[in-house]
């Protein structure tokens, strides 16, 4: 297991890249905790099976330095690195038995025959495959390959950090959640330094400590799931975690009043403003009261969803998301208050600080 150390890392993938908006991997500066389980979340394109390869030695980045437990290993091999990675579509030897492809890596490495069928026997037992051990690698569908492929990433007992580039993709929806949870059971019981990769915000929030979220090249935040729902540090982020995602509206904010429309909002605190940027009042649709009293809304759309409903409306002709639970009532004259302490202001997409925070920090 390794502290990875992220020292000003940036990546173009021309070598005539100058501007900021050249970089497919724009400047990451972090340190992730040994034993940590991190998952890197964001849409296609945003940078994070970049940042993944350079972390594991596949690309070598444009700038900045790798550190594992302070020991720079940017011009490592990823042998070198001693780095076990599992890619999006299964990796296996198809000539081989199911317990010869999990044994290969220890076997290449001169484990012990023992320590070999005791590791095998385990990771077969975590990823169901105790039963197709002697099959044949080529007569199995596209998930059971997949699930050799994280079994190969697993068996080896100490490599410095395991690596999943969006390893589930062909796995069937209840078979990812099973694995999910036994990748979240073994990295209770191993403590490797695990980084996953997906777009799926619900594979992210359930397997890892901490989710990295990135967004145009960049880290926007690193968090708990609790933190990034609750509090975003940036309107990506708030947009991209929850379903539906956090309601923004323009605004101008006096104090501890924002504005949107004619409409006027009571804050818990009063932000810190620094610039005349773009401001906007983001909350969460499970924070707006739907009732008979606050401010006038207008119903557009009512989807039943369960145990929940999501009231689809309009509020000073902006967009309005709010959650109710199944046996709410929507009255036919309705209107919304919101939660103040579940307010944030946000300028230049950036969440800003509140007196009161700055105070207590």
């Amino acid at each position: 297991m390794a502290r990875i150390s992220l020292e000003h890392i940036r990546h173009a993938y021309s070598p005539r890249a100058k501007a900021a908006g050249d970089y497919a991997l724009k400047e990451v500066h972090h340190d992730w905790e040994d034993g940590g389980a991190y998952a890197l979340l964001g849409p296609s394109g945003c940078g994070k099976t970049t940042l993944l390869n350079i972390i594991s030695g596949l690309l070598h980045p444009s700038d900045g330095r790798i550190l594992f437990d302070g020991r720079d290993v940017t011009e490592l091999s990823t042998e070198e690195r001693n780095i076990a990675q599992v890619f999006q579509f299964p990796v296996v030897y198809d000539t081989m038995t199911v317990f010869d492809n999990l044994a290969f890596p220890l076997r290449n490495r001169k484990v012990p025959e023992a320590e070999v069928e005791k590791r095998v026997n385990e990771i077969l037992e975590m990823t169901d495959l105790a039963g197709m051990a002697k099959r044949r690698a080529q007569r199995l569908t596209a998930d059971q390959k997949q699930k050799i492929s994280l079994g190969r990433g697993l068996v080896r007992a100490n490599v410095n950090a395991i690596l999943f580039d969006e390893p589930l993709t062909v796995i069937d929806p209840h078979m990812k959640w099973v694995l999910r949870s036994q990748l979240k059971r073994l990295h209770r019981q191993s403590r490797f330094t695990m980084v996953y990769v997906t777009h799926d915000q619900t594979e992210a929030l359930t397997f890892a400590d901490k989710v990295v979220v990135m967004h145009d090249g960049q880290i926007v935040q690193i968090g708990t799931p609790a933190e990034l729902f609750e509090r975003p540090s940036h309107t990506f982020v708030g947009y991209f975690i929850g379903s539906p995602g956090m309601n923004f509206m323009p605004a101008s904010v006096e104090g501890v009043t924002a504005r949107v429309g004619d409409q006027t909002i009571a804050l818990a605190n009063a932000p810190i403003l620094r610039s005349d940027g773009k401001i906007e009042l983001g909350i969460r649709p499970e924070f707006i009261k739907l009732g008979r009293d606050g401010m006038p809304v207008t119903i557009n759309k009512v989807e039943d969803i369960g145990r929940q409903k999501i009231v689809r409306a309009t509020f000073c002709g902006q967009p309005l998301s709010i959650v109710l639970a199944e046996d709410d009532d929507i009255p036919t004259d309705a209107k919304v208050s919101f939660d103040q302490h579940a307010i944030g202001i946000f300028s230049d997409s950036w969440r800003v600080e509140n007196r009161s925070s700055r105070q207590g920090g």
